[in-house]
């Protein structure tokens, strides 16, 4: 999750395809995958893990400008990776109307399936935002304090949250505006939108796309990304 910035939009496509911005939170610490420094620095696949995000944002059509959520003390080291693509917080002018919010740790999503979530919400006049997930396949357990399974819960309409999020501006600016104590227990934005009324609506995403949380994952997304 991330902290809403505003930041300029550009006037209007003649072809009246829909501008959004992007916000790629890349500010975790790497402490769970034991890098020894900010997550979005490891080399994964050849490259920083933060670079396959920036990669998908510039191969989007509907992305104009990215705004990136740096580790403490690396804002020039991600500023040179981000180049020419990247944004500023409180840039002048109107916000874009649509905020493609990504965490780093997802490098598997290509700029399809970013267009594909913006295209879906500006078709959805009602939605207030669109997820990437897909349906959970694992049986659910529930367990108690001892450790002990206490129910089987019923998979039937649950999905697992990824990133991309896409929300429409003023929904995602709203949500970041209540109460401190809600918004810092969010696990994701979606939540938060939710949590303030908005309809937020699932897309399958259509490959695979993990998490790079600890280095037990790391080996299986290398392998994701060099085929």
């Amino acid at each position: 999750m991330v902290s809403w910035r505003s930041v300029s939009a550009p006037p209007p496509r003649p072809d009246g395809s829909h501008h959004a911005a992007a916000l790629i939170a890349a500010a975790g610490s790497g402490e769970r995958l034991g890098a020894g420094g900010p997550k979005a620095l490891v080399e994964v696949a050849g490259r920083p893990l933060v670079s396959w995000s920036l990669a998908a944002m510039r191969a989007a059509e509907a992305v104009t400008v990215v705004v990136v959520a740096a580790p403490p003390g690396h804002e020039e080291e991600l500023e040179r990776l981000a180049g020419e693509s990247a944004g500023l917080p409180g840039e002048p002018g109107s916000f874009h109307p649509i905020v493609v919010v990504h965490d780093a740790a997802r490098p598997l999503i290509d700029g399809r399936l970013v267009d594909a979530l913006v295209e879906r919400l500006a078709s959805e006049p009602e939605a207030a935002g669109v997820i990437a997930a897909n349906p959970v396949s694992d049986t659910l357990k529930r367990v108690g304090d001892a450790g002990a399974i206490t129910a089987t819960e019923s998979r039937h309409g649950l999905w697992a949250a990824q990133t991309p999020q896409v929300f429409r501006a003023e929904a995602l600016r709203a949500a970041h505006d209540r109460d401190g104590g809600e918004v810092a227990a969010a696990t994701d934005d979606a939540m938060l939108v939710e949590a303030a009324g908005g309809r937020v609506l699932v897309e399958p995403a259509p490959g695979p796309n993990p998490k790079l949380t600890t280095a037990a994952d790391l080996a299986t997304i290398e392998a994701l990304l060099d085929g």
